[in-house]
């Protein structure tokens, strides 16, 4: 059956977004930890949110499909190094010298990060400068200097998008190009609106794709019998994280307050599980289990004590090997799991679709799934169906 929450909008915008595991103290001597090679594609993702009096919608999407966003980005083989920014613009209450524009978060593997200042937006403006929020997320960001990663930025909103005087939309447009940075738009209104036209030119200057979304309608969820079981599981693999580093707990407690956030959303609960089951999820920059799975030869027993959680501080730096690695069993245990739910659900999940006539599905694959696919082929980076 389906659940259906008003308005629906951007899921698609957030994809990007979509979806995403980093910031924090990394090592033992509060060092990031060394980068291990990997094969996966770069992928860095910036969800541009309007955040003005007629947005609830908007942000209320973004919400609610960011980890489908991220569980499609997951199915890319091998696992793609994913990380995702967040800004949001428009709100009275913001900077006028910075355009009414605030950054909320780096581009970060944090996902968890992202999740939690997703959910701390809050709506009320304004003027909205899109070229001025791009500008930023072209400039501010330190982008993947790899000539095969996929850039992207999804801005989304709902008014004029030539309203900035003093920044250009050719000229941001210029500047993303030439950083290789590709530029999605996506209106919140009809397609044949007036106002969509300026979004539309933007995106093809941009190199981009253009969507638009009916915020009028809502964000549909299909419910399955396998949502509860697998947010069941969402929470067992919480305890297979062992923290450590002066953030450690803290991010362990936030992995715990965005699994209630995401159990808020229609469908976000199941699909976040299904996240935190992948690959694509990775914390190893304050988990242990995760930060061992990443570098085989790092040593646990080298970690300060003043770092550790409590439960390791009680142990002998022998046991806790032991410990840890104990705890990774498990965790591909549970991992293995949800995999295997997550396909059941997926199943279910198409065969409802194929009985909704709501061409308000097909605009949301269109805004995420179909922007992400295109874009990332011409990268070499193909997503599965």
């Amino acid at each position: 059956m389906f659940q259906t929450r008003s308005p629906r909008i951007l899921a698609g915008a957030l994809l990007g977004l979509s979806l995403l595991l980093a910031a924090g103290t990394a090592r033992a001597d509060d060092k990031a930890p060394a980068k291990q090679k990997d094969k996966g594609p770069d992928i860095d993702v910036v969800i541009c949110l309007d955040v003005s009096g007629s947005m609830n919608g908007l942000i209320d999407s973004a919400r609610a499909k960011l980890w489908d966003i991220v569980n499609d980005l997951g199915k890319i083989e091998p696992t793609p190094n994913l990380r995702v920014g967040l800004y949001s613009y428009g709100a009275t209450r913001y900077d006028p010298k910075a355009g009414w524009v605030r950054k909320e978060a780096d581009l970060t593997t944090d996902l968890d990060g992202i999740y939690q200042k997703l959910n701390a937006l809050t709506i009320g403006g304004g003027t909205e400068y899109v070229a001025r929020v791009t500008r930023d997320a072209v400039q501010e960001q330190k982008w993947s200097e790899n000539k095969k990663a996929l850039k992207l930025i999804f801005v989304c909103g709902n008014e004029p998008a030539d309203q900035d005087k003093d920044v250009s939309l050719e000229s941001v447009a210029k500047l993303a190009l030439e950083k290789d940075v590709v530029i999605n738009t996506i209106f919140c209104g009809p397609a044949n609106h007036p106002e969509a036209t300026g979004w539309k030119d933007y995106a093809k200057m941009a190199e981009g794709r253009f969507t638009s979304i009916d915020q009028k309608r809502g964000t549909v969820a299909v419910a399955t019998p396998f949502d509860k079981d697998i947010e069941k599981l969402s929470v067992k693999i919480n305890t297979t994280y062992v923290a450590y580093g002066k953030e450690g707990k803290d991010r362990a407690e936030n992995q715990k307050a965005q699994d209630l956030n995401a159990a808020q959303q229609p469908g976000a609960g199941a699909s976040r599980g299904i996240s935190k089951g992948s690959a694509v999820y990775k914390n190893g920059e304050w988990d242990l289990v995760d930060r061992l799975k990443d570098d085989p030869k790092f040593d646990v027993t080298k970690v300060p004590e003043d770092q550790l959680c409590d439960e390791l501080k009680k142990m002998k730096p022998e046991e806790r090997v032991k410990y840890v690695k104990e705890k990774l069993a498990e965790r591909e245990k549970i991992q293995k799991e949800i995999a295997e739910l997550a396909a059941k659900r997926a199943a279910y999940i198409k065969e409802e679709s194929k009985k909704s006539t709501s061409k308000d599905d097909k605009a949301l694959d269109e805004a995420i799934r179909g922007t992400l696919r295109d874009q990332a082929k011409k990268k070499g980076i193909s997503i599965p169906e």
